[in-house]
């Protein structure tokens, strides 16, 4: 399998950053017009992150955060401890969101065991009074990317467990590693870590639930090349990192600097674009 070398993968990022200036004015001159909002989509794997740093965006860049209208799903599922109704999902039972399925103005979509629904009228009637923000799963994240990509202006920012160049360096024959197993047992990991930490005792519902989650993990990462940026942060929902010393320290931060500077219209080093063939389909087994 080719992949860019590292001269070429330097010369896209230098293209992505220079190019982040222009499309971000615009923007600003396209909403004039159209008086549209701005998309912003922020996807990754299961406990990657992604929570906790809306909360620390929120929290550190009020007057960024302040002008984002969350975009709140429906879910099947039972709300998870401090968890809102209405906040976080629109929790609702699983045969009312069977519902909406097949219907023009909804997307339904079975994720990690649980249904969760968009009502994508809302959602453009939120754009035309201002910018939306959506934090959540890779193929929901992906399926608004489609639906309103040709109407508004998107920018797509993935959270991955992993940067580009560790993964080429698992997935090379000489490593002997299934980056399938690899990055099911790094979330796995970090799942459970979160999980003890909100219940203490883990129940088989618990446990079944964590290994659903750590599965789905590789098959979400092969997503990330869809999205215009990627953000590598090791410091997932289980890390301290985030709000035990008031402010983010670690990956933490500069996963929170990176997605500012993003949403400010600047394209930090930090930030990755992933190659469609970066994650394989097949990986080896390890030996």
């Amino acid at each position: 399998m080719e992949s860019l070398s590292l001269p070429a993968y330097g010369e896209r990022r230098a293209e992505y950053r220079d190019r982040a200036g222009s499309r971000f004015a615009s923007w600003i001159k396209w909403r004039k017009i159209n008086k549209m909002g701005r998309f912003i989509i922020l996807s990754g794997p299961s406990c990657v992150g992604k929570g906790p740093l809306h909360e620390a965006f929120i929290k550190f860049y009020p007057e960024l955060a302040g002008k984002l209208k969350k975009l709140v799903l429906c879910n099947s599922r039972a709300p998870r401890p401090a968890e809102i109704d209405g906040k976080d999902y629109h929790f609702r039972k699983r045969e009312e969101i069977e519902r909406w399925r097949g219907k023009e103005n909804f997307i339904v979509l079975e994720v990690r065991g649980d249904l969760q629904a968009v009502d994508l009228e809302q959602a453009s009637q939120a754009l035309e009074e201002g910018d939306l923000f959506y934090e959540g799963n890779p193929f929901v994240g992906r399926k608004l990317k489609d639906a309103f990509e040709s109407k508004v202006d998107i920018l797509s920012i993935f959270l991955a467990p992993l940067a580009r160049d560790e993964i080429l360096y698992l997935r090379s024959p000489d490593r002997h590693v299934s980056l399938i197993d690899f990055v099911t047992d790094v979330m796995r990991r970090k799942l459970l870590r979160r999980t003890k930490r909100q219940k203490g005792i883990l129940s088989l519902q618990d446990l079944e639930n964590i290994e659903r989650r750590a599965k789905s993990a590789y098959d979400e990462l092969k997503e990330a090349w869809h999205f215009d940026y990627v953000i590598p942060n090791y410091d997932g929902e289980d890390s301290e990192n985030w709000n035990v010393f008031y402010y983010p320290v670690g990956d933490a931060r500069r996963a929170l600097l990176a997605l500012a500077d993003l949403i400010s219209g600047k394209v930090p080093t930090l930030v990755e674009k992933w190659e469609q063939d970066l994650l394989p389909y097949d990986s080896p087994e390890r030996c």
